[in-house]
């Protein structure tokens, strides 16, 4: 048997469905197991770019099992638009499998979500506004609609039709805004769940299963660890747990059975959205870095915030997941600068201090303590065809980034396509 957890190390972005695209011809299996179409995962190969939200990446290799875990919450418009977008390219979802105790994400989700978000006036929180929060809220609460629910579809039909009246009241009353088309939703809804019902199952079966066959599994992370509801930087954070720690629960599978975890890290930090970022560039050079990154959101189009690279904040995040080894991805957009900075330490009060504080307010008084290494030239990067082709100062990077998280880089990435991607080790 051999499985391997695939999940960002930072705020996200760090280019997971890249990584898991290449891996992924090698594994039996592929699994999402939190979070919805607020991920977005870009994956080029050749001269196509796939732009994936709830679809597993594995989905770019044929015939690979493909699973949608219990722990994500799923929109049914969306995986309809997201399943046409990909046949459309010629890619086959005959593959995909979606649990029947994923939750649903309704239009009254992402209404109450929008209005919750303005609500909060300079306390935002960024969201996406894709329904994700309100969708996991009534999970807890105990008021939400599964996949499996659909099998009775009056049954469905009778508790949706509540559950909008009930939206419906919150929306008009403490809102003040017009209620929500009950008979349209149903009958968009009822549609909807016609056209994806056929790829949902029991995936605990499935789960099982592939265990008790010693299959490769591959569970691949949404958004990032600093985004998890537990240990980000919490309001800043997502509804679910991107991290190790939600692969049990969300995807159905033993904890005892996971066996390595790949930390994807890009070689800066990025983030979107408000929060203390301890070591952001807010000047020319953070600029200089989104254009040459190309550092946009996926799913919203939103410019990411840039800075140099956080060992602070990294070696919380491997401590957390428990990694075996990084990937290291985008480092060519580093090229091209006469000089690189790390940082290795906060300074906080004139203390230094080696731990990423809870307390955002901590956070934001912390001061970055750096080290500088010597840029190299992007047309030495470009030409490489292994890591050991690469500049010496590119490598010297990689290795000092080794030696400050104590982990080694497997993978190291220069480029978004297959064959920018080093394998230094085999990880399956």
């Amino acid at each position: 048997m051999s499985n391997l957890v695939i999940l960002g190390a930072q705020w996200g972005d760090e280019g997971k469905g890249k990584i898991t695209d290449f891996l992924a011809k090698k594994a039996d299996y592929v699994v999402r197991y939190q979070g919805g179409d607020n991920a977005g995962h870009t994956v080029e190969l050749g001269e196509q770019q796939y732009k994936l939200h709830l679809v597993p990446s594995g989905i770019l290799n044929p015939g690979k099992p493909c699973v949608i875990g219990n722990g994500v919450v799923v929109n049914p418009a969306s995986l309809v638009r997201e399943i046409k977008y990909l046949n459309d390219l010629g890619v086959s979802t005959d593959s995909l499998i979606i649990s029947d105790r994923a939750h649903i994400i309704f239009p009254y989700h992402i209404e109450i979500d929008r209005l919750e978000e303005e609500d909060r006036g300079d306390l935002k929180i960024g969201t996406t506004i894709k329904g994700i929060g309100p969708c996991y809220r009534d999970k807890i609460e105990r008021s939400g609609i599964r996949m499996c629910d659909f099998e009775n579809r009056s049954s469905f039909e009778k508790t949706l039709r509540h559950n909008i009246r009930k939206k419906n009241d919150l929306i008009v009353k403490y809102y003040g805004c017009d209620p929500l088309d009950e008979d349209s939703m149903v009958k968009e809804y009822m549609s909807h769940m016609e056209s994806v019902y056929r790829y949902v199952t029991d995936t605990n079966v499935v789960m099982r299963d592939a265990l008790k066959k010693e299959a490769k599994i591959l569970f691949e992370g949404a958004q990032g660890t600093l985004l998890d509801i537990d240990y980000g930087t919490y309001p800043f954070v997502t509804s679910s747990h991107p991290t190790t720690c939600g692969i049990s629960a969300g995807a159905g599978v033993n904890p005892y059975r996971l066996e390595k975890a790949l930390g994807v890290v890009k070689a800066y930090t990025t983030r979107v959205g408000k929060g203390p970022f301890v070591t952001e560039l807010d000047n020319e050079i953070g600029d200089w870095i989104r254009e040459r990154g190309h550092e946009y959101g996926t799913t919203t189009g939103r410019a990411r915030r840039c800075g140099w690279l956080d060992m602070v904040m990294l070696n919380y995040s491997a401590e957390i997941n428990g990694f075996s080894s990084i990937a290291l991805t985008k480092l060519d957009t580093l090229s091209d600068l006469e000089i690189l900075k790390i940082c290795v330490a906060y300074k906080l009060d004139g203390e230094i201090i080696n731990y990423f504080p809870a307390s955002l307010e901590t956070l934001s008084r912390c001061e970055p303590i750096y080290i500088e290494l010597d840029g190299w030239k992007l047309d030495d990067v470009v030409k490489a065809k292994t890591y050991n082709q690469l500049p010496k100062n590119a490598r010297l990077y990689v290795e000092k980034i080794e030696e400050l998280l104590g982990l080694p880089a497997d993978i190291v990435s220069v480029g978004p396509k297959r064959g920018e991607t080093f394998t230094r080790k085999e990880l399956f």
